[in-house]
This record gives structure tokens, sequence and C-alpha cells, in this order.
């Protein structure tokens, strides 16, 4: 029982004001909070790992939890290029305490026709599994990200229909992609407009 009042009392002394201890942040807290983001794209007060953010033009990140709450976050890409010009696409991060050692999970918000991405939100996208490195970073999955629009590839595919359409038919692709990003259907799967 003394201890108990001794580790009570230190407590006390450590904050004064009788003020609930301060939470400790994890790796992946600290990593993100560790740089004052001064770009226009997020918030002036929004410190984050994100102060290395460099993004395209057409991309941009929220913080629907506020400013509180940056392990969990939204990127917003609009392709300025390739098949999927002129669509909205919206993906949601939630990055885990073990970041930088463990990739975020990364889920696309979009029903979109594409081979890397599936119906559900999945990605297929290498640094997000396997390779993922430590020195990696929430820029290069955005850069990522980005490139499965201007460039996808039909050898890695989640959507295999989608894939095989690619390689096949580069022109039935394009098509395809417009009938979704219009809010058509494609083969039985009504897609949203995301135009």
């Amino acid at each position: 029982m003394i201890k108990l009042f001794k580790v009570k009392e230190r407590q006390r002394a450590e904050n004064p004001n009788g003020a609930a201890p301060v939470k400790k942040q994890s790796a992946g807290e600290l990593r993100l909070h560790r740089g004052i983001l001064s770009s226009q794209k997020i918030c002036a007060l929004c410190p984050v790992d994100m102060g290395e953010l460099n993004l395209p033009k057409s991309c941009s990140i929220s913080f629907p939890n506020g400013k509180d709450d940056l392990m969990n976050f939204e990127v917003t890409i609009r392709p300025d290029e390739g098949y999927y010009l002129g669509g909205t696409f919206m993906f949601t991060f939630q990055v885990p305490p073990m970041y930088p050692h463990e990739p975020p999970k990364v889920k696309c918000k979009t029903k979109v026709y594409h081979p890397n991405i599936d119906l559900e939100g999945n990605v297929c996208l290498n640094i997000l599994r396997e390779d993922w490195k430590p020195v990696l970073n929430i820029n290069t999955i955005i850069y990522g990200l980005y490139h499965l629009f201007t460039q996808p590839n039909h050898e890695d595919p989640l959507n295999h229909d989608a894939a095989a359409v690619l390689r096949d038919n580069p022109k039935m692709f394009e098509s395809n992609v417009r009938r979704a990003m219009s809010g058509g259907y494609v083969g039985q799967t009504l897609f949203p407009r995301c135009m």
C-alpha cells in the first residue's frame, strides 16, 4: 500500500493541477508529428511526417476527425492524364501505431473499375504489402496511388476482369472506364458517378 501512495504522490507532483497524465505517443504518431506542415493543402496547424509531403496538384488531403486525429485521414486523387482523367477518387488512410515499421491501411472509398482496386476498395500496391520499408512515407504511398491511375497494371490485379480487358483490348477498357466514371454499368456492376 505504501508504494501505491508514493506512486500517486509522484503522479500528483508531476501533474500539480490534477490533470490526467498525458497519453504517450506511439512511434507512428511521433513520426507523423515530427514536422510542422506549411503547405496550404493541409491546415497550417497540422503537424505530421506530412511535413515531407509534396503532393501533385491533382491530390489533396483532409482530416475528417479534426487535427487531433492525424492517424486517420483521407486523400482525394483527381488524375490529370490517362484513362481516369476527370475522375475523383477518395482513399482512407489508417496509420497504425507501429508506423513506420508497418504500412498504413489504405482503402479506396470510391467504387472504381480498375485492375488494381477491387470493388470492395482494396488496393493492390506493392509498397502497401511486401515491398514496404520504414524509409517509405505517406508521400510515397500517395504518389503510388496516383501512378495506379495514370498507368494501371494488368500484371498484378485485384480485379481480374478489368485486368484482362486492359491487357487484351485497351480501347474497350477505356470505354468501360468512361462508362463506370459516368455512373453506368460495366457488366453486372453499377458504378456511382465520380466525374
